[in-house]
This record gives structure tokens, sequence and C-alpha cells, in this order.
């Protein structure tokens, strides 16, 4: 493989790594030649992901159960990563995701929003991503280089009805993705680079019921979003994959504070 694309015996840490986006990422990684450490709190989770990820590829993966949120998780997670692997090539955070009580029904108003949680959605989807950031990028300026991945969503670029607290969140991630990838590149020098990627709809264990049936068929909200997208189509986890290894290779040296669009379209889209 060309250098500048190349993975090779780099060391990549990911929040949401057990989730199917997350764990389609963590797989093509490892069959790159990287190694992968999985963050997150389900002890029993992470045991289970590195066990299916290590038969693939032997001694590829490493789990530490910590919470994304938590200052003191992250500042012993970024101890152990010092002592135990020397560096750290890159981090994505993939820790995120909406809950019931912060999604309104069809026949809801914004009067019947859970207010708790949609706070916890904003923490989770925003301090989720920005508490990792600042403390394991600590690592990165030490070592001079590294890259961070961020996950957007199309719910930042304009509105996606009934999803409000993952809405704000991701909108938010978006100009602190911007924000720290000048705070590094400015101040640390330019081999320190943040993006985000914004993905479109991809069916996964927490959307599913809400875009399919039981029989498989497509929800009214599932045909909405499938008229909306040029492609016809939802989009397949292996499909995010190729900007994400873009984003952690040398190959983008150049780019930082950007959010790129892997949505068959459907922000390209005017309905009309």
């Amino acid at each position: 493989m060309n250098e500048l694309l190349s993975l090779k015996d780099k060391n990549f840490a990911l929040s949401g790594g057990t989730g199917t986006l997350g764990g389609s990422i963590a797989q093509y990684l490892i069959e790159n030649g990287a190694k992968v450490l999985l963050l997150g709190r389900s002890e029993d989770k992470l045991k289970s992901k590195q066990t299916e990820l290590n038969t693939i590829v032997p001694n590829s993966t490493f789990i530490f159960k910590v919470d994304v949120m938590s200052e003191v998780d992250l500042k012993e997670l970024k101890n152990k990563i010092k002592a135990d692997f020397d560096h750290l090539d890159g981090l994505v955070n993939l820790a995120g995701g909406n809950i019931p009580g912060a999604t309104l029904k069809p026949d809801q108003t914004i009067r019947d929003i859970e207010m708790n949680d949609t706070q916890k959605v904003v923490d989770i989807n925003l301090f989720g991503t920005v508490t990792p950031t600042v403390i394991l990028s600590d690592l990165m300026v030490e070592q001079g280089y590294g890259s961070i991945v961020n996950i957007s969503s199309m719910a930042a670029k304009q509105t996606i009805s009934r999803v409000l607290g993952y809405s704000m969140a991701k909108a938010a991630v978006d100009i602190f993705t911007k924000w720290m990838a000048n705070e590094l590149a400015s101040k640390h020098g330019d081999k320190i680079r943040v993006n985000a990627v914004a993905p479109g709809f991809f069916i996964g264990n927490q959307n599913r019921r809400l875009l399919t049936n039981e029989d498989g068929s497509f929800t009214e909200r599932g045909n909405s979003i499938i008229k909306n997208t040029p492609m016809g189509r939802f989009g397949d986890a292996s499909e995010l994959n190729g900007m994400v290894h873009y984003l952690l290779s040398d190959a983008s040296s150049f780019v930082t504070g950007s959010i790129f669009d892997v949505d068959g379209g459907f922000s390209s889209f005017s309905g009309v």
C-alpha cells in the first residue's frame, strides 16, 4: 500500500467501537495493520468485541473500561496508553446516540420532550467527544503528531424532526471540531489534525425500529429518508471506512477542521 495511506503498526483509540458503525471501523483498521484500543463502559460488550476482532487478527485489539465523560477515567487511560503503547496515532470519537425520552413521537409536540433525557443525549454526544479529545490529545501534543476524527450527523446541518437533543449536540460537535483543529494546529504544529465525518442514514441497533418494520419494510420515516437520498438507499456500515481511513492516514496531512459528508447525497438534495 502507498505509504501515505498506510495504517500499519499505528495505534488508534475508538470510543463506541462495539456498535454497528464503530465495530465496522475497528475491524477495518485491524485488517489494515493497525492496533485498536476500544474504550467503553460495558466490560461485557468490550470483551465480546475484543474476542471477535482478535479472532480475525490475533493480538490486534485491546480494551479499556472507561467513561468517556469522566476526566478521572480518561487521565488514567492517557497514562496507561503512554506506558503500554508508547504512542497514539489517532482517536475516533464514536460514542453517542439517542434515547427514547429525547425523541418525540410523531403525535407529540415539543412540550412532551423529556428534558432530563435530552440533556443526557447532549452530554454523551457532545461531552463524550469533547472530554476524550481534550485529554487524549495531550499525548499527540507530546509526540508531535496525531489525527482525531469526530462523528457528526446530518442532524447538525439541517432540521431532522423529533431529535432535538441529538441535533443540538451534533451541531456543537461541528463547531468543536473546527475550534479544536485551530487550537491544536496553531499552538502545537501542523501534524496534529481534527476533522469530522457526518454520516447520512445507516441502519444500526439504535435506530432500527425507527426506520424499519418487523417485516423488514421501511417505516414512514424510513421511506421519507430514502425519498430524500439521491442514491435511494441507506448506507452500509462499511461505507464509512474509507473516509475514516483517509482522515487517519498521512494522505490527509493538509486537512484539518473539516466535516465530510458520507450520506448518499442527502445533504445536497433539496427535495424538489
